[in-house]
């Protein structure tokens, strides 16, 4: 089947971007967001634009995830794999997320409070929660625990990741930040902490002791969950950060 990328054959009150501009971004649907960036050229065949921003979403959604979260990730080829996607349009997809991220990344900066293992974990998880690879991500904090920023520090396999001390605390200080919480996630869903992980996290916080920026916290995310290694284990009795 061909795809037929032009959406003049819709009534106007149909159309995607019209619609945007009489309603709101708000009150398209994600196909319809989708068919705006892919409704450039001509082409012959039944499926609209909108058609084939539904076609994708079920396509990426099929292994019972969200479809934006594969898009998130998704590699260029993949999206080329499509029929009726070509480079332009799938740079076009790839951009347009990118710059979602990045809207999305600077909303906590006036006013997230990153005070317990939850609000830590909803500032991270959408970083770190579903990714098929280990990443090692930090949260960086002022001296009242507002949050100045998120970084993937590193992405490792799907079974580990390797991360130094100095790479943390150099991007730590880098920012301006005085104090961060570090996080993890396993793709297995399993939220018990490994030796390496037990040993990266006594690292750490004899790191954060000599150059007084506290590591408030350790995550581990997966499946959907959370788990505090400042709750589990003794880490923090043995090498007290400053409060």
């Amino acid at each position: 089947m061909t795809y037929s990328l032009r959406i003049a054959d819709l009534p106007t009150t149909e159309r995607p971007r019209e619609r945007l501009l009489s309603l709101g971004s708000k009150h398209l649907s994600t196909a319809e967001l989708l068919a705006i960036l892919l409704a450039t050229g001509q082409g012959k065949g039944k499926l609209s634009a909108v058609g084939l921003g539904q076609h994708i979403l079920q396509q990426l959604g099929q292994h019972q995830r969200d479809p934006l979260d594969v898009l998130r990730e998704i590699h260029p080829q993949e999206l080329m794999n499509f029929p009726g996607i070509g480079p332009a349009k799938a740079t076009t997809i790839l951009a347009a997320v990118e710059l979602g991220k990045r809207v999305f990344q600077l909303r906590p900066l006036e006013r997230v409070i990153v005070d317990s293992p939850a609000s830590a974990a909803a500032a991270l998880g959408h970083e770190l929660m579903w990714q098929s690879q280990e990443h090692f991500a930090i949260a960086m904090l002022d001296v009242k625990n507002r949050l100045l920023g998120t970084k993937v520090i590193t992405v490792g396999t799907a079974t580990e990741t390797l991360i130094h001390p100095r790479e943390i605390f150099r991007e730590v200080i880098k920012q301006g930040a005085t104090r961060l919480i570090v996080a993890h996630n396993h793709p297995s869903g399993s939220l018990e902490p490994s030796p390496e992980d037990i040993k990266l996290t006594e690292l750490l916080l004899q790191g954060a002791q000599y150059l007084q920026i506290p590591v408030l916290d350790h995550l581990i995310l997966g499946n959907g969950e959370h788990q505090s290694l400042r709750q589990i284990t003794d880490l923090w009795d043995r090498y007290p950060q400053e409060n």
